[in-house]
């Protein structure tokens, strides 16, 4: 099994919820999430006065899938969040070793 996260865009979100749900995948994690890599952030006005924000918001996508699959689900979250622009966001693959369900208590077999 695999924990793929992917931080993308907010305006993103539903387009990469779709193209998971295209891939038959049970369910995902979301959360609000701020940063910054190499967009750096942007100035803004507030009340007539001019600041920096240099954490943006982004949104951070969490799905474990098993290792059959995990490649299908990369290229589905990029091509879904790709806009060209940098800030697009980044995805990352981590290990799993096991789940369990805490209603039933048994182990994950993915």
């Amino acid at each position: 099994m695999k924990l793929v996260k992917s931080i993308v865009r907010p305006n993103k979100v539903d387009d990469v919820r779709d193209a998971l749900e295209k891939l038959s995948i049970p369910g995902m994690t979301v959360t609000e999430v701020r940063g910054h890599g190499r967009q750096k952030g942007h100035t803004a006005i507030y009340r007539g006065k001019e600041y920096n924000v240099s954490l943006l918001p982004k949104v951070e996508i969490e799905v474990v899938v098993s290792d059959d699959v995990v490649d299908e689900v990369i290229a589905a979250i990029v091509t879904a969040a790709r806009t060209g622009e940098i800030g697009d966001g980044r995805v990352f693959v981590l290990p799993v070793d096991h789940g369990y369900n805490i209603r039933t208590g048994e182990r994950d077999m993915v």
